[in-house]
This record gives C-alpha cells, sequence and structure tokens, in this order.
C-alpha cells in the first residue's frame, strides 16, 4: 500500500539441513552389525537436527498486519514513489523466509525531512530513511537500525575550485561511509560572479554571499542545512539563518530547479548531486545548457556520516527484537541484488550495515554548536 505524505506518516532462509548416508554392498563384519544395532551419537546428533529441522519448516510464520515505512524528500514524491514500488513485495518475500507474514507495507514519502523525524518519535512510522542530523534531533524516540553505505565520488577536497575541473563527479567503486555537502552556484548573473571569484582564487565575502539568493532545505537535514550553517559560522561568523535570502525547499529537485531558472543563485546539497542529476538538467530541471558549463562548486563541508534507516522506540512492532534482526537482514540481502540496487539508488545508497548510535556523535557536537550560535 502506498500514499503521498503528510507530517506523520505511515521493509533465510528456510534452513535446509541436507544430510547425507552411505551405503555399503559388502556383508558387514560382525563387529559392525553389533555396532551399528545401537544408534551412533553422530545417528542420534543427524535425527534431532532433521527433527528439529522438520519442526522449523511446518512453523506457521509470524502474522503482522502492517509495516509503516517513511522516506525522507531526498527527491520528489512521485519520484520516490515510482523508485520504491517494487520494494514492498520484495521486502515481503525476504521477511516470509525469516518466518514474518507481512500483510500490509505502507510507504509513504515526508512533506520535509522534520516530518519523517517526527513520525518516528509519534510511533505513526515504524521506522525512517533518515539523515544523520534529523536523527541526532528525533533520537530519544528513535535509534539507528541500519547504516548507509555509498560510492565515494572521484572529489573529496575541501578546495571548491578542485571540484570545478569542467568534469562531472563521477562514482568509484569503493564504497563511503560519509560524503560532503556543497554550495552550487547556479547560472544566473549573481550565482556566476560567485563562481567566477572561486574559480579565480578570490576569496568570497560575507556580503557576497549575502548578496545571492539561497535555496536551503530544512534545519535538521545535514547537508541541506547543518553542515553548511557550520562552514558559514568557521568562515564568518554566520549561518543560514542569517542570510536575507533564504528560501526553504520541500526537496533537492525543487531547489535544482529553482538554481536552473534562476529563482536562486545558488543551493546547498549532498556532494554528489549533480552525479545524480545531470543527465535531468535540461530536460526536466529547465537549464539551457549542460548542467556542468552552468553550476559550480563555491564551498566544501567537512565530511558527514551516512544516513541511516532508523526505527521508532515508539513503535509497538519494533520492540521486538528478533524482527529488528529480521527486517535489518532483509534490507542488508536486497541492497546486494540487482532490484534493490535498483531501487535503493534513488537515495544514492548502495547498501547497508548494521548501525551504531555513537558514529553519530559529530552529528551531536555539531547540532549543539549550531544551538549555540541561534
Amino acid at each position: 500500500m502506498r500514499k503521498f505524505v503528510v507530517p506523520a506518516l505511515s521493509l533465510a532462509l528456510c534452513l535446509g539441513l541436507v544430510t547425507g548416508c552411505s551405503s555399503k554392498t559388502d556383508a558387514p563384519a560382525a563387529s559392525e552389525t553389533a555396532a551399528s544395532a545401537a544408534p551412533s551419537a553422530d545417528t542420534s546428533a543427524d535425527s534431532s537436527a532433521e527433527a528439529s529441522s522438520e519442526a522449523e519448516s511446518t512453523t506457521e510464520p509470524k502474522s503482522i498486519d502492517s509495516l509503516k515505512i517513511a522516506f525522507s524528500p531526498y527527491a520528489d514524491a512521485d519520484t520516490i514513489t515510482t523508485a520504491t514500488e517494487p520494494l514492498e513485495n520484495l521486502l515481503k518475500e525476504t521477511l516470509l523466509t525469516k518466518g514474518y507474514d507481512v500483510s500490509d507495507i505502507d510507504m509513504t514519502v515526508g512533506t520535509s525531512y522534520t516530518a519523517v523525524g517526527e513520525a518516528l518519535s509519534a510511533g505513526s512510522a515504524d521506522i525512517g530513511f533518515i539523515s544523520g542530523g534529523n536523527y541526532v534531533l528525533f533520537s530519544d524516540d528513535c535509534d539507528v537500525l541500519l547504516t548507509a553505505l555509498r560510492y565515494a565520488i572521484n572529489k573529496d577536497s575541501e578546495d571548491p575550485k578542485d571540484w570545478n575541473d569542467g568534469t562531472i563527479e563521477e562514482n568509484t567503486d569503493q564504497m563511503s561511509t560519509y560524503y560532503r555537502s556543497i554550495i552550487l552556484a547556479g547560472p544566473s548573473e549573481k550565482g556566476q560572479e560567485l563562481l567566477a571569484k572561486v574559480n579565480n582564487g578570490e576569496e568570497l565575502t560575507w556580503d557576497d554571499l549575502n548578496s545571492a539568493t539561497w535555496a536551503v532545505m530544512g534545519p535538521t537535514s545535514a547537508s541541506g542545512y547543518i553542515y553548511p550553517s557550520l562552514w558559514l559560522q568557521e568562515r564568518y561568523g554566520k549561518t543560514l539563518a542569517d542570510l536575507d535570502n533564504a528560501v526553504q525547499s520541500d526537496s533537492y529537485t525543487t531547489s535544482l530547479a529553482r538554481l536552473a531558472s534562476g529563482q536562486a543563485d545558488v543551493m546547498v546539497s549532498f556532494g554528489h548531486i549533480r552525479t545524480k542529476n545531470a543527465a535531468d538538467w535540461q530536460e526536466k530541471l529547465g537549464g539551457t545548457d549542460e548542467m556542468v558549463k552552468q553550476t559550480g562548486i563555491i564551498g566544501v563541508t567537512e565530511p558527514i556520516y551516512n544516513d541511516m534507516i532508523a526505527y521508532s522506540k515508539n513503535s509497538e512492532l519494533m520492540q521486538d527484537e528478533d524482527f529488528r534482526k529480521a527486517l535489518g537482514d532483509s534490507f542488508i540481502e536486497l541492497a546486494e541484488t540487482d532490484e534493490g540496487k535498483e531501487i535503493f539508488s534513488v537515495f544514492s545508497q548502495i547498501g547497508y550495515e548494521w548501525g551504531d548510535d555513537a558514529n553519530y556523535d559529530g552529528e551531536r557536537a555539531a547540532q549543539e554548536l549550531l544551538k549555540s550560535l541561534n
């Protein structure tokens, strides 16, 4: 079941024991005959294992009425909904092999990053695909299930000039547990003015940046708000909240469309935004030339730990540790399949590993600093 969201929002193997036995065509010796009269320890163990296996195979799966999954708006709702449509049946099938028969998987796309955190906090979503920044804000009511893995891109310098080499960033075959946020200048006159200064080796001033119109995400977004604010604070003693002209977008797709049309001069985003959207820049987003020719990076933040799948502490379903284990294993396994890779690519995620709350202490420190500045 699928519906578009709203702030409150609605993811073995059958153990087969193969036992082998061998037979002899020659008649056994008397001692062998005597020995075979009583079952050996190995024979008893095999029999017990077979009985256990048969019992497990006849055990009815545990029925679950509904699993509610909330997706953060990494892209527009239609794009995420289309990409994740096959996930419902794939996840049901995988969970069934682990002993859980889920009747309905309700997948929704949050109207904002904050809305997904609020849904986890309220227990109206069982799990959510969220950023580290959003997780930290709501971690009293949710916990890490899995940390996402992503392909590292071929540009990782904190000097924006190094990114502006006339090429679009490309994924490598290396997995990474972090990414960066960037400040991306667009084709408007002001955007190109700022980009030219950076490429000429000039330092941007606060007045330069404050004279531009910015497209930003909500205040719980790591790459769309928190880390760009820290970048500004380190250099100018300011944050995104201090900008005269900052417009909050509901998704990065919206920010890109604003950038392409000139409604925004710059936008903040995850570092691989052009990798994902270069092909759509002209056809779908409104660009008038190739994305690499109309955009450029004017700022790069420090590394950000990857996003995650978090579970609600206030969801009755997620109190079951065995189910959490089965659900986590299911996502890990699905991400290794071709179908799964295609689905999770909409989030720029290529796999998952078991998460640890302590890995997000850096996010906590960043948010505490941000709070102290506002």
